[in-house]
């Protein structure tokens, strides 16, 4: 979770504390906070046990490896994109692969692909989505593909007719 899901969740278990403290029922609450019964239940059990207390966040679910001076200096990489760094092949975006690599060169820091994903997220990048078309898009030759081989390619629609329901083969002749 980023760090502004795990206040809106926080908000979501001490809202419930207050609820709890009120005498309301865990499905009233589950209702209107818009989370499940198990959740509201389990909130509840950590309420009983600790109070309020119990039901505020302990920080993030793992331990960042990565300071906030080298997530700065990280991210100021990553805005440079990846042909600086080496990768000229067809694809010229951001891969997972790519970014725990370039964390390992520049940081000696390991991190798995599901690693680097939240790492990512955590810090409000998403997946990437490019920003302009490619230099070597040859818009004649894609009309050309849409008028002349699309529709070859493309099934026409069937129109409304009734059929028969019947599993079975309809006689022919």
């Amino acid at each position: 979770m980023t760090p502004g899901e795990q206040e809106r969740r926080e908000r979501l278990r001490l809202e419930a504390a207050e609820r709890f403290a009120c005498g309301e029922k865990t499905e009233v609450v589950a209702k209107e906070l818009r989370v499940t019964a198990r959740s509201v239940r389990r909130w509840r059990h950590a309420w009983q046990q600790g109070g309020v207390q119990a039901l505020c966040s302990r920080g993030p679910v793992s331990v960042e490896r990565l300071s906030a001076r080298q997530w700065a200096r990280l991210e100021q990489e990553l805005k440079r994109g990846p042909l600086v760094h080496g990768w000229d092949d067809e694809f010229q975006g951001w891969t997972l692969k790519r970014v725990k690599l370039l964390i390992g060169r520049m940081f000696h820091v390991g991190y798995t692909i599901a690693g680097v994903w939240k790492l990512l997220r955590r810090h409000g990048w998403s997946a990437q989505v490019p920003l302009r078309r490619a230099i070597e898009r040859d818009e004649e030759a894609i009309e050309v593909w849409k008028t002349g081989v699309w529709p070859q390619v493309k099934r026409s629609r069937r129109t409304w007719a009734p059929t028969s329901a019947s599993r079975t083969r309809q006689a022919r002749g």
